[in-house]
C-alpha cells in the first residue's frame, strides 16, 4: 500500500516539474518585454480614462507616447499642458502647445422659442428618440434634452436645466474631453476655442432648413439671411445648407454680428452690458 501511494507521489511530481518546464519555455517563447516608461507616463496621466485622447485609457495614451517620435497628435485635454510637460520631461520630448477649448450648445431652443407640438412618452434617452421621430418640437435639429450629454459628462460640467430642458455647461468643470460631443446623437454640442474671462460668441442653432421654416419651428433659429456674414470685417462667419457658422480663431469679439441677427439667434455670453445707443450718440458728438 505504501508502495503504491509513493508511486503516485513521485508520478504526479514528475508530470508536475514537465508541465514547469513547459511552461516555462512557452514564457520566454512568448514573453512581452514592455517599456518601463509606460509606466511612468501613465502615473503622470490623470487615471480617469475618459477617452478624450483619442485612446480607450490612459494606458493605451501612455505606450502610444512612449512609442511615438513626437507628441504631434497626442494631447491629454483632461491633465493639460501640466501633465503633457511631464510626460515630456520623462520621455526626453518636446510638449506640445494647444489651446484650451470648451464645450457648447449649438441650440437655443427654450420653451418660449421652440414650442411643444407633441409629446414622448418613451425611455428617456436622447438617441432612442432620436430615432424614432424629430422630438416633440417641429424642429428636427435642436436638443431633445434628454440628457444623454449629462450622463456622458464624468467631471459634473454639463446638466439638464428643467427650466429650459437645455444643458448647461459649467466652463470652470469642462475639461473638454469630448465625451458630450460623442453622446449627442444631433451633434449639436461643439467644442470651441476658449477665450479670455470665458467670453464667447456663437450661433446657438444648427437648424439647416430654409428661413420660414426654421423660424416657424423656432423664434431662434437662424434663417441664414447673411447679414452677420455681410458685417463681419474678418472673415469669421461663414454660410453654409441656410446656417451661419462663427470661426472661434478668427472671431475677434467686436460684436457687430450679434446686433445685425434678426432672430438673436448669435449668443454673446461674459460680455460687459451694452451702452444704450443714445449714450454711444452722445459720445460721439463729444467727440
Amino acid at each position: 500500500m505504501s508502495s503504491i501511494i509513493l508511486i503516485t507521489i513521485i508520478s504526479l511530481s514528475v508530470v508536475a516539474l514537465i508541465c514547469a518546464v513547459i511552461l516555462y519555455f512557452i514564457a520566454q517563447k512568448f514573453k512581452i518585454v514592455e517599456d518601463p516608461r509606460i509606466d511612468e507616463v501613465q502615473a503622470a496621466l490623470p487615471q480617469v480614462n475618459c477617452g478624450g485622447c483619442g485612446f480607450a485609457g490612459c494606458r493605451n495614451m501612455a505606450e502610444a507616447m512612449v512609442k511615438a517620435d513626437t507628441f504631434e497628435g497626442l494631447y491629454c485635454p483632461v491633465g493639460g499642458t501640466d501633465v503633457m510637460n511631464a510626460a515630456a520631461k520623462i520621455l526626453g520630448k518636446e510638449a506640445p502647445v494647444a489651446d484650451p477649448m470648451v464645450a457648447v450648445l449649438r441650440c437655443n431652443g427654450t420653451p418660449e422659442n421652440r414650442p411643444h407640438t407633441s409629446r414622448y412618452d418613451g425611455a428617456s434617452d436622447c438617441r432612442i428618440s432620436h430615432n424614432l421621430y424629430i422630438g416633440e418640437t417641429d424642429c428636427s435639429y435642436g436638443c431633445l434634452g434628454n440628457g444623454d450629454c449629462e450622463r456622458a459628462c464624468m467631471f459634473d460640467a454639463i446638466h439638464i436645466d428643467p427650466a429650459t430642458c437645455l444643458p448647461v455647461i459649467n466652463d470652470d468643470k469642462c475639461v473638454y474631453c469630448g465625451a458630450c460631443v460623442k453622446a449627442c446623437p444631433r451633434h449639436i454640442i461643439e467644442l470651441r476655442k476658449k477665450a479670455k474671462k470665458d467670453k464667447k460668441i456663437y450661433v446657438a442653432c444648427s437648424n439647416c432648413d430654409k428661413g420660414g421654416p426654421a423660424r416657424k419651428a423656432c423664434k431662434a433659429a437662424c434663417i441664414g439671411c447673411s447679414k452677420c456674414f455681410k458685417v463681419c470685417e474678418f472673415g469669421a462667419i461663414t454660410i453654409d445648407k441656410n446656417l451661419a457658422y462663427i470661426d472661434a480663431k478668427k472671431c475677434t469679439f467686436c460684436r457687430k454680428c450679434v446686433e445685425e441677427c434678426p432672430t438673436g439667434a448669435i449668443r454673446e455670453i461674459n460680455f460687459p452690458p451694452r451702452k444704450p445707443k443714445a449714450e454711444l450718440q452722445n459720445e460721439t458728438v463729444n467727440a
